[in-house]
Formats: structure tokens, C-alpha cells, sequence
């Protein structure tokens, strides 16, 4: 039998259109399938090459759960997929650029396509990653239809970019020295940046993969803002699944299953961050000399077309690897982070690293390299206290030595400052698994977002 709110859902259908990077992606596929456990339809659409992207590496998800999700493709123009460059001193991810830019042509084919949509459904809504707002601006000529923000990174760094992109002071607690507002992005990208700004006004509010028990101070100052316009915000995160093992066993699982209870640090730079070799030699020596066991996922950064093959495989001092694992492939990282050997992670801080490791209870070894990081880091390190820094943002251009790791690892994993650091880890982590529960803050949010669109 068909209840009312069976049959109110139904009349709404979502559409999430994602950045075309491994993150950002990522989040997108997640929060797809949190929306469409509820009844909602919902229809995920970006290219086909960036669609078969995100289905490959769904992480913890249930695939059960995204074959829920209906992929909608679209013809894009052909892109350079250039190889990252891990000498350059600018960590941001410029071979990205190409297909980001490529983006831009989906503005005419994703308007037909919410037109078409529009006349099967009583209420179509768009939630869209910030930097797609020029491509589904056109929401706006539609009556039935209306547009989300969904925010991939934390609500601290979102407002740091605000106020350091305007001059502006810093309005809530933050530590005494922000890491300085520059060389976190490329020379180009501003521009692609800029083009998103106008666009994006048309939203009829925001949704944060963050939770009010990590970032209260700045949901409050981004709400208040928000709000003078007439946009809600909704703080549903951590929008990743608690359960932590999926149905399929990699290797490197089996591995960690032998090892000692939070005894491994889990090293891990992301999808978009590629280390120069004198970078990999140093990284090398001081996991070494730390004698702590160590699982290291060393790949290079994402290309635009992750399926091209023709990928750098960086070579590794002789005799190395004694003490831990080296991953050379794609990783499951929410059941490395929740696996009961793991105690502490090496992360560069992009926003989904540092969520899945607070949704774990695993602390942190922060390691900026571009964007949002810097500013993720300080939220770790100096406000939530669940991290030590590797190194400050003002000396990035310095080379980070093998003593200085060796340091850091022992600090995290092998000293009082590390087990209080860990307990201050799991204690965030508890807080923020109920807030996702029936009754929890976040759950709240979530619940709140739903009954808006299905109203």
C-alpha cells in the first residue's frame, strides 16, 4: 500500500551534478545515496567517462545502495588528460584543469534535460557542487524547479576563503595565526572560479558534509548570512556510512587483520596530490626510522581521464618496505580508517580525508598541499585537537626532512601527547556517529532537508 508521503516523494526528483574530481565526486555519490534511501529518486548526471569514475570507487557505500541511483550521461568535448607534475612547487592540480573547463559546454545539454525532467515530475531539485553553478544556472527559467548548494569542503574553510577573498577579519574562534591566504590555488584557476560566482546566486540554500559538533561557531555565521537572502543551510555530515567494511576484502585489509590494534599509520595523500621523488625518498626514511608499522597508498595524482592508463609508478630506496605495506593502486579508505589496527593517519587534509577520519576516531598527521587543506589542517591541529602538523603552510616550499617525519610519527603514535590526542579522536568520533543516529543533530538536518523538498 501507497502512503501519502510515498506518494509526495515521488512527485520530486533530485538531480546531483558533481565536479568532475575524485572528492568531489565522492561526496556527490554519497549524499546521492543517503537522499535516495529516503524514496526519493535520484538522478546523478555528469559525463560518462567521470559517471564511470565515480561507480568505481564508491568506497563504503553499498552497491546495492548506488545501483538505487539512476546515472544520467552527457556527450562532453574531448579534453587533454595530461599527467600531474610532482616537481612543481604548486601542489594544486592544474592537469585537472582540462576536464574541469570542459564542463562548461554541459550548460545547454543539462538545461534540456532538466526541461525534460521538469514535465515528469510535480518538483525537480538540483543540488550542485559550488563549482558547477555556471552549468545549472538555467534552473532559474524553470518554475517547478529549484537549486542546492552542496558544500564539499568545511564550513572553517569556506568562510576563511570569504574573508581572505574580501579583506575581511575572521569572525569566529579560530588559532592565532591562519595559514596565509596564498599559493593554495593555481594561476588559472581563479578565473574558472569567478565564473561559477554569479550563477551561483540563484540557490535556494546550502547543505554542508559537516556536523554542528565539529563545526558549530562557523554553520552559526554561515547560517546568519545565508539566511538575510532566504537561503537555509543544512549541516547533515558526516554523510559517509558508519558501517566500515564492505562485502568485497582488499589486500591491504587482510594485511592490517594481522597487525597489532592501533599500531599501523596509514599514509595517504588523496587523489590529487602527486610527490616529487626527493619528497617520496624523505617520506620513506622516516617511516622507516620511526619504526612504527606504517600502510602507505602511493599513487600519483589523478589524471582527468583516470582510465588512460600510462600512470608514474615513483621508485622507493632499496630494502624498503619491511615494516608496512606500500599500495600502489586505488585504496579503500573509510575501511582503512576504520579498521581497528589503524592508529593514526598521514593526510594532506582535503575535507573527505579529515571526515572520514573524525567519523573513525583516528587522529591525525596533517600534511597540506593546495586548496581547502591549510585551513582543514588548522581546524584539525589547533581547534578540534585531534592532529599535530607536519608541516606549517609558510615553509611549503621547504623540503619536509626524514628526521622531521620520523618526529611527527612517534609524537602521533607513540607518546602521551599521541594517546591524548587519540582519545580526544574516539571521544569527537562517538559525539559525531550519534549525531547521524535517529534523534542526533545531523539525522535532524537531514530529515529537515528531505521534508523541504518534499513539501
Amino acid at each position: 500500500m501507497t502512503t501519502n508521503n510515498e506518494r509526495q516523494s515521488a512527485a520530486v526528483a533530485v538531480i546531483a551534478v558533481p565536479l568532475p574530481a575524485q572528492g568531489h565526486l565522492n561526496q556527490m555519490l554519497q549524499l546521492s545515496s543517503l537522499i535516495s534511501s529516503h524514496g526519493v529518486p535520484v538522478y546523478y548526471a555528469g559525463s560518462a567517462l567521470h559517471n564511470r569514475q565515480a561507480r568505481s570507487r564508491i568506497n563504503a557505500l553499498n552497491p546495492q545502495e548506488v545501483a538505487r541511483i539512476n546515472f544520467h550521461d552527457f556527450p562532453i568535448p574531448p579534453f587533454l588528460s595530461p599527467p600531474p607534475n610532482p616537481n612543481s612547487t604548486n601542489k594544486f592540480p592544474t592537469q585537472l584543469a582540462p576536464a574541469t573547463e570542459a564542463t562548461l559546454s554541459l550548460r545547454g545539454p543539462f538545461a534540456a534535460y532538466l526541461e525534460q525532467m521538469a514535465h515528469k515530475f510535480t518538483r525537480v531539485v538540483v543540488i550542485h557542487d559550488p563549482l558547477m553553478s555556471y552549468v545549472v544556472q538555467d534552473v532559474a527559467e524553470i518554475p517547478n524547479a529549484e537549486s542546492y548548494r552542496f558544500v564539499c569542503i568545511s564550513a572553517f574553510s569556506h568562510i576563511s576563503f570569504i574573508c581572505g577573498a574580501l579583506g575581511l577579519p575572521f569572525p569566529v574562534p579560530h588559532p592565532k595565526e591562519l595559514p596565509p591566504y596564498e599559493g593554495w590555488t593555481s594561476e588559472t584557476a581563479p578565473k574558472f572560479f569567478a565564473i561559477q560566482a554569479k550563477p551561483s546566486e540563484i540557490r535556494s540554500g546550502n547543505i554542508f558534509n559537516t556536523s554542528r559538533l565539529i563545526e558549530g561557531p562557523y554553520m552559526e555565521v554561515i547560517e546568519r548570512e545565508e539566511l538575510k537572502k532566504g537561503r537555509p543551510s543544512w549541516a547533515i555530515g558526516p554523510i559517509l556510512p558508519t558501517s566500515s567494511r564492505s562485502n568485497d576484502s582488499h589486500e591491504c585489509l587482510e594485511w592490517l587483520d594481522k597487525q597489532e590494534e592501533k599500531s599501523v599509520i596509514y599514509v595517504s595523500f588523496g587523489t590529487t596530490v602527486s610527490l616529487s621523488d626527493k619528497e617520496i625518498n624523505e617520506l620513506a626514511h622516516g617511516l622507516e626510522r620511526s619504526r612504527v608499522k606504517f600502510l602507505w597508498v602511493l599513487r600519483d595524482a589523478d589524471k582527468g581521464d583516470v582510465f588512460d592508463g600510462d600512470v608514474r609508478r615513483a621508485e622507493l630506496p632499496e630494502g624498503f618496505g619491511e615494516n608496512g605495506m606500500v599500495v600502489r593502486e586505488w585504496a579503500p579508505q573509510p575501511q582503512i580508517l576504520g579498521h581497528p589496527s589503524i592508529g593514526g593517519f598521514m593526510t594532506h587534509c582535503g575535507w573527505n580525508s579529515c571526515v572520514e577520519s573524525v567519523t573513525a576516531g583516528v587522529p591525525m598527521a596533517a600534511w597540506p598541499m593546495h586548496s581547502d587543506q591549510p585551513r582543514n589542517a588548522a581546524l584539525v591541529a589547533d581547534i578540534l585537537k585531534t592532529g599535530i602538523v607536519v608541516r606549517e603552510w609558510k615553509d611549503r616550499f621547504e623540503l619536509v626532512k626524514a628526521s622531521r617525519i620520523e618526529n611527527v610519527v612517534r609524537r602521533l603514535m607513540a607518546s602521551e601527547e599521541g594517546k591524548e590526542m587519540r582519545k580526544t579522536a574516539e571521544e569527537l568520533s562517538a559525539a559525531v556517529r550519534r549525531a547521524t543516529d535517529l534523534g542526533g543533530a545531523s539525522r535532524i538536518e537531514l530529515d529537515s532537508f528531505i521534508a523541504h523538498i518534499t513539501r
